[in-house]
């Protein structure tokens, strides 16, 4: 079992094909996001607390995380540069999700349990779908929210700020930069 961790980094979708109508919008601030969200994670880990990638499967359920992984290193493009920007390490924690919320239908609240987390940051792809619907979620269950804007990533930069606005009044989420808080 992983260590004991009060706060934990959710990676949302971020090792992602990016095989679906829009994602060469989403493409270049997914990256931007990423980058920002290695930061991240380099300090949660710094500090000891856990990183756990919460990830679609893409339809693939004879998959695992870590043939999906490969898939989108072997795909090139900006699939291949977010897998290399985020690609889990030996401790990094690992759920695949049905659906757009981490939550749903996944082992994802009995492990927080065992971590005894009671703050999540939340970051991924997309700001608008499952990035707030994990964050929805969590608030539900009684979490702490902490949605550092520049670690998600939209369509439209309209898409991104109507949903971080929506995760700040209706959650009463945190949403600063990464910078400003580990």
């Amino acid at each position: 079992m992983a260590a004991a961790s009060r706060k934990v980094l959710l990676l949302v979708d971020f090792i992602n094909p990016l095989r679906f109508d829009g994602a060469e919008d989403l493409a270049p601030a997914a990256i931007e996001a990423a980058t920002a969200a290695a930061a991240l994670k380099r300090r949660y880990r710094r500090d000891g607390f856990s990183t756990l990638y919460v990830n679609d499967n893409f339809g693939q359920w004879r998959s695992d995380f870590r043939t999906l992984l490969r898939e989108c290193r072997r795909g090139g493009g900006a699939a291949a540069k977010l897998a290399r920007l985020l690609a889990p390490d030996e401790e990094d924690l690992m759920v695949l999700k049905p659906r757009h919320s981490g939550f749903h239908a996944t082992p994802l609240e009995l492990l927080l349990a065992q971590l005894g987390a009671r703050e999540l940051a939340i970051t991924g792809l997309a700001t608008d779908y499952c990035v707030q619907c994990t964050a929805m979620d969590a608030y539900v269950r009684g979490y702490r929210v902490w949605v550092p804007a520049d670690c998600t990533a939209a369509e439209s930069p309209e898409r991104k700020h109507a949903a971080l606005d929506w995760i700040r009044q209706a959650l009463k989420a945190s949403i600063a930069p990464s910078t400003r808080r580990a």
